[in-house]
């Protein structure tokens, strides 16, 4: 099994953030983080794009799914649309979030990447398909998610909407969920834990184009 063969305890360093609510203290991380993330070219996210597809394809949940919930990256992430192409190869069922009204996150089946399309500037790229309810996540055998950092009990440091901590209140007991985040984003929770609050949902293994690791174990 690929786990991750980084060591996590060396990591980009982050600022201090000690005193900080825990809010204050996301978004001192989060800037940081964007701001790395931005000074990436486009040949290094493309390459990272098809490294992250590899590792995911080798994750045994992966390998076994018939629905996959992922997501349409945008610009500065790590790229996710190989992955999906190669779920949709081997005929997986992929669904990817669509924002609805107010902060409702639903679904729709991928259908290629020539479908896919922005409908508001910053929002990331989603299906034509027909929308269906937040509930479709339940179909998924593996929800991906997407991450800013992570650290090793599984604590997610997202975007800041709070999208995924509900979509996460509907995926089944059994769905493995996985974060993905560059290699130099996942944390030892026992030098560097990330902040956190009530509302936070811990995810079970993070993927990264360097490798897979479970979390918390």
């Amino acid at each position: 099994m690929p786990q991750c063969p980084y060591d996590v305890r060396q990591r980009t360093a982050l600022p201090p953030t000690s005193g900080l609510e825990p809010e204050d203290a996301k978004e001192e991380l989060r800037r940081a983080i964007r701001t790395v993330r931005e000074a990436r070219s486009e040949r290094l996210r493309r390459e990272a794009a098809e490294a992250l597809a590899d590792v995911v394809e080798t994750i045994p949940e992966i390998q076994d799914a018939r629905c996959v919930a992922v997501y349409a990256a945008r610009a500065t992430e790590p790229g996710t649309t190989p992955l999906m192409d190669r779920l949709a190869a081997r005929d997986v069922r992929v669904l990817l979030p669509v924002l609805g009204t107010g902060l409702q996150r639903n679904w729709a089946e991928y259908a290629g990447r020539d479908d896919l399309r922005v409908r508001a500037p910053g929002r990331p790229p989603e299906p034509g398909t027909p929308e269906l309810p937040a509930e479709a996540v339940g179909d998924a055998d593996v929800v991906v998610v997407p991450a800013l950092a992570v650290d090793t009990t599984g604590m997610r440091l997202g975007q800041g909407g709070g999208w995924y901590d509900r979509v996460l209140q509907h995926t089944r007991s059994d769905a493995r969920v996985v974060a993905v985040v560059f290699p130099d984003e996942v944390y030892d929770a026992a030098e560097r834990p990330l902040p956190s609050e009530s509302h936070d949902q811990r995810v079970q293994a993070v993927a990264t184009p360097a490798g897979w690791r479970e979390l918390g174990v």
